[in-house]
């Protein structure tokens, strides 16, 4: 690599390169093969001096961020059967506790006790029940004592619910965890990079499906913040599981909130499967489009338009779950739209919908391989680094 002053940034792209593109998930077949070894088993960096400080911190930060983006892809790619929400939630949470971070679930008793009812309105046509995961992450020196909070959308595999979905290719609604994957991965890259801000996770886990016992279209819907939801489409259940982390987030208190979820298929029409969509707060919306830029995971702000939430009026309750007359225009909008009832005025949030860039279903390119991406892992840590350094 290079003498020079790029060479710090050099050793970590190529470090993160190899890391990522040499991934491969193990999956479930029983007959023995190679190709499901690790393909490379060692990668040597060529550096000028292999005892360079800014070298080796290089080297360090690659592997703490591509461990926390394979983690996030292993947690996508793994079968729905094995990954319903209390299976899910005690996966990450055992992850984030042998990294030695705070870890606190909420079974479905103290989410009900908690008035967390978007959450427990998705979960409750499920035999397996909805779980809430918050990590945090502290300074031991109390940092510069901005405080960031992470939310990501868990919803272990997504049917529709009532409103169900068509047959062909909900077999990928198992990634619709997505966004809670990455957030709670990117807490295992915090606890070792060891930032300068305090970070906390928010991860709500549910698993949508069609019963006796689901939510209908129709249901009135009291959230976590006491706001009114009129339920009008089943399959639009990933903002109000979202809706209900962050209030919790700010009741708990935070400076920024950076929220990222498989929320909208309008993301996918309107900017396809590389280039997430991002909508709140719009100098934080420009950071994290300058974060995706730097790290190679593109994302493009999106506006709030007033017409979107006029089109989200209710006769009965505070705000409709979608467009009272089920207009799919502005579709990746009226999420963002309804996200923002639930965000405080004073802090500053960006909703990442990530509902294409959070799978590859083509084949392998560059160091994206089929199936889970792990994106925005490394956005949210290029933005906790930026926020550690300039607030």
């Amino acid at each position: 690599l290079p003498d020079d002053a790029d060479a710090p940034a050099a050793v970590r792209a190529v470090a993160e390169g190899a890391l990522l593109g040499g991934y491969r998930f193990a999956g479930y077949k029983t007959r023995p093969q190679p190709a499901r070894r690790e393909p490379v088993a060692e990668v040597l960096v060529a550096v000028p001096d292999a005892a360079d400080a800014a070298a080796l911190a290089e080297v360090s930060r690659a592997r703490a961020a591509a461990g926390a983006v394979r983690a996030a892809r292993d947690w996508v790619n793994t079968a729905p059967n094995d990954k319903r929400p209390p299976a899910f939630a005690e996966t990450v949470a055992t992850a984030a506790r042998e990294a030695g971070l705070d870890v606190e679930v909420l079974d479905e008793a103290a989410l009900a006790e908690g008035g967390y009812g978007g959450i427990l309105a998705v979960g409750q046509g499920s035999e397996a029940p909805p779980r809430l995961v918050r990590i945090s992450y502290t300074p031991a020196d109390g940092g510069n004592g901005t405080r960031v909070a992470l939310v990501g959308k868990g919803i272990t595999f997504d049917t529709g619910g009532v409103s169900i979905k068509p047959a062909q290719g909900m077999w990928e609604m198992k990634s619709d965890m997505g966004g809670a994957a990455a957030v709670g991965a990117a807490m295992l890259a915090v606890a070792a990079l060891k930032p300068a801000v305090a970070v906390t996770a928010y991860l709500p886990i549910a698993e949508n499906m069609p019963s006796g016992s689901a939510y209908r279209p129709g249901d009135v819907v009291t959230m976590f913040n006491g706001k009114k939801v009129e339920v009008l489409n089943t399959d639009a259940e990933g903002r109000m599981i979202l809706a209900d982390a962050m209030a919790r987030a700010c009741a708990d208190g935070c400076d920024y909130l950076f929220e990222t979820s498989t929320l909208t298929g309008g993301q996918v029409i309107a900017l396809g499967k590389r280039v997430s969509g991002v909508m709140g707060t719009p100098e934080l919306c420009e950071r994290v489009r300058v974060a995706g830029d730097a790290v190679g995971e593109p994302a493009w702000p999106m506006p709030l338009p007033d017409e979107v939430r006029k089109g989200m009026d209710s006769d009965v309750a505070d705000i409709s779950q979608v467009n009272a007359g089920m207009d799919r225009a502005g579709h990746m909008l009226q999420g963002g739209v309804f996200l923002r009832e639930f965000v405080t005025d004073e802090v500053p949030w960006a909703h990442i919908d990530i509902a294409g860039p959070s799978f590859h279903t083509g084949e392998p390119t560059g160091y994206l391989t089929k199936g889970g991406t792990g994106v925005p892992v490394r956005t949210l840590l290029h933005l906790i680094d930026d926020v550690a350094a300039n607030g």
